[in-house]
C-alpha cells in the first residue's frame, strides 16, 4: 500500500482486481484498463447498470465480497485497488490480498500510472469538480483532441464517465478528500476554490489549506497552475506561490473586479461582461493562455448550466485547454455546446407547470451556488418560487456545517428537510437535520420519513415553481418520484 504523495514506481498491471468496482471513480478506471487490453476482475455489494456495463466490456466482476473473488481470472491478480475511503480494511478480499503479498494500490496510484506519457489536465478544488472536468473534456473534444478522461460524475453527451482516448492529453478530477490527489504529476492543474471540508480526514482547516500547496508543487515544471481569483481560498494560494517564487506559470483567471483585486497574480483569463438570460449565460471574454506575456484573444462562448460558479468553470476548462495548445475557438465552441452531467443541475422533467431538478450540492458552498443559479434562473424567467429538498450527507459535516446550511437553504423560498444520510458514519445521538433549521429563515419542512417525500413536496408546489432535490445521498432517487406524484395530484 502506497502512502503520501509519491505514484509507485512500478506496478504489474497484468491482472487487476478492483474491490468496489462499480463505484464511479472505480469503474471509470475500470473502462480504461479494459479498453488497454488489460485482465480485470473486481466486486461490489450489488449489482449496477455501471457492472453489467463493465461485465460487456469484459470484466469478471462478482457480486458480494469474499476472499476467493481473488481467483476470479483463473490465478490470483497482479494488484489489487481500493479506494481507502471507502472499502474498510477489514473487507476480505483486502486482508486476503495482504496474506499473500499482492500490493494494495489506490485508485488514484492506478490513474497516475495510467497518465504517464500523457499531458495530464488535473481538476481540483473543494467544489466544481466534476462539471470542471466534463467541460474541459467536451471543451477538447470540440477541439478534435480525443482526450482520454476518468471523471467522478457521468456527461449527458456522452454518456460515461471515463474514455481511452487516442490523444495526448489525460483529464481527470484530482479528489483530494483523503490527499490521494498527491500521487499525481499534472502538466495542468486547476484549482477551482479552496474552502474547508473533509475536516474528519485532515483535522484542521490548516492541513486542508496545506494540502492543495503540496499538490501545487506536484506539477510539472514546465506546467501550469490555474486558479479562480473570484475564490478567496484559491486566489489566497496563487498571492503566497507568487510571493514565494513559485517556479511553474500561474495563471489566475475570475471577473474583472477579482483579478483587479490580485493585481500580483499573473492573469490567464478576464470575464470581461457576462448576460443572464432564461436559457444561458453569455460570456465575454480576454485570453492569454501563456500570462500576460503571451498573446491576448478576444472570446464569446455561451453557458447552458446556470450560475456563476458554472461560468467561472467553463473559463477555466477554455484556458487550461488553451495552455496545452488546443484551437482556442474549438474549445470556446465545446463549452457552449456542454449541457451538463449527471446530478448537476440536472433537468429531470416537468409536471402542472412545476419543472424538477437534481443536483448533488452537499457542502454550504454547493447548495448556496446552486440555489443561487436557480434563483438567477426563475428571475430571467420572471417569476416562480424555488423549492429546496434537502438531505444532508455525513453526520460529520452536518454537525460541522449545520449554520452555513441554515443561510445557504435560506436562499429558497421553501425547504423540505429530509434525514442525514450517514453514509460510512454511524448515528450520533441528539444529532438530526433539524439542527440545520435554527440557521434557516424561510419555511421549511421536517420530511423523516422518505416514502413520503414526494406527496410532500407535490402538495407544497405550484404552478411557475422550480423543485431541487440535493444532496449526495439517496435524494437523488426522488426527482422521478416527484414528477410522478405530481402527475398524480394532476389527475
Amino acid at each position: 500500500m502506497t502512502q503520501g504523495g509519491h505514484t509507485p514506481v512500478a506496478a504489474d498491471l497484468s491482472r487487476i482486481h478492483m474491490v468496489g468496482i462499480g463505484g464511479a471513480g472505480m469503474s471509470g478506471i475500470a473502462r480504461i484498463l479494459l479498453a488497454r487490453g488489460l485482465q480485470v476482475s473486481g466486486s461490489d455489494m450489488k449489482d449496477s447498470r455501471s457492472i453489467l456495463a463493465l461485465r460487456s466490456a469484459g470484466a469478471i466482476v462478482e457480486v458480494g465480497h469474499k476472499a476467493e473473488n481473488l481467483n476470479l481470472l483463473g490465478e490470483a491478480p497482479t494488484v489489487v485497488v481500493t479506494s481507502f475511503a471507502a472499502i474498510p480494511q477489514d473487507n476480505p478480499e483486502l486482508v486476503e490480498a495482504r496474506r499473500l503479498g499482492i500490493p494494495v494500490l489506490r485508485r488514484s496510484d492506478i490513474l497516475a500510472l495510467l497518465m504517464e506519457d500523457h499531458d495530464a489536465l488535473l481538476l481540483a478544488g473543494t467544489h466544481g469538480k466534476t462539471s470542471t472536468t466534463s467541460m474541459a473534456v467536451a471543451a477538447l473534444q470540440q477541439a478534435g483532441e480525443d482526450p482520454s478522461f476518468a471523471i467522478g460524475g457521468q456527461l449527458n453527451r456522452a454518456g460515461t464517465n471515463a474514455h481511452h482516448g487516442t490523444g495526448k492529453i489525460f483529464v481527470a478530477e484530482a479528489d483530494e478528500s483523503d490527499g490521494s490527489f498527491l500521487s499525481y504529476t499534472p502538466t495542468v492543474a486547476v484549482v477551482t476554490n479552496i474552502e474547508p471540508d473533509h475536516l474528519d480526514y485532515y483535522g484542521s482547516e490548516e492541513a486542508y489549506f496545506q494540502v492543495f500547496e503540496d499538490f501545487a508543487d506536484r506539477v510539472t515544471e514546465d506546467g501550469a497552475l490555474v486558479l479562480c481569483l473570484d475564490d478567496a481560498g484559491a486566489a489566497g494560494l496563487a498571492e503566497k506561490l507568487v510571493e514565494k517564487g513559485y517556479s511553474r506559470h500561474i495563471l489566475g483567471y475570475g471577473t474583472a473586479k477579482a483579478v483587479a483585486a490580485h493585481a500580483s497574480v499573473p492573469v490567464g483569463a478576464v470575464i470581461t461582461a457576462a448576460s443572464v438570460t432564461e436559457t444561458e449565460t453569455r460570456v465575454a471574454l480576454s485570453l492569454s493562455p501563456r500570462g500576460p506575456e503571451g498573446e491576448t484573444r478576444e472570446l464569446e462562448l455561451t453557458v447552458k448550466i446556470p450560475g456563476q460558479h458554472m461560468v467561472l468553470n467553463a473559463v477555466a476548462a477554455v484556458l487550461a485547454g488553451a495552455y496545452l495548445g488546443a484551437n482556442v475557438e474549438a474549445l470556446a465552441g465545446g463549452v457552449s455546446s456542454f449541457d451538463g452531467v449527471r446530478r448537476r443541475f440536472e433537468y429531470h422533467g416537468e409536471a402542472q407547470g412545476v419543472t424538477v431538478y437534481d443536483d448533488y450540492a452537499h457542502h454550504p458552498t454547493e447548495v448556496s451556488a446552486v440555489l443561487g443559479a436557480a434563483r438567477e434562473r426563475m428571475n430571467a424567467a420572471h417569476g416562480g418560487r424555488v423549492i429546496a429538498v434537502f438531505q444532508p450527507h455525513l453526520y460529520s459535516r452536518t454537525m460541522n456545517f449545520a449554520k452555513e446550511f441554515g443561510q445557504a437553504l435560506s436562499l429558497a423560498d421553501e425547504v423540505v428537510l429530509m434525514d442525514i444520510f450517514g453514509a460510512r458514519e454511524a448515528p450520533v445521538d441528539g444529532v438530526d437535520t433539524r439542527i440545520i433549521a435554527k440557521s434557516l429563515t424561510s419555511p421549511w419542512h421536517y420530511a423523516p420519513d422518505f416514502s413520503k417525500v414526494p406527496q410532500q413536496v407535490a402538495e407544497i408546489a405550484r404552478p411557475g415553481d422550480m423543485v431541487l432535490t440535493i444532496g449526495a445521498g439517496t435524494v437523488t432517487m426522488l426527482a422521478p418520484e416527484v414528477l410522478l406524484a405530481l402527475q398524480e395530484r394532476e389527475d
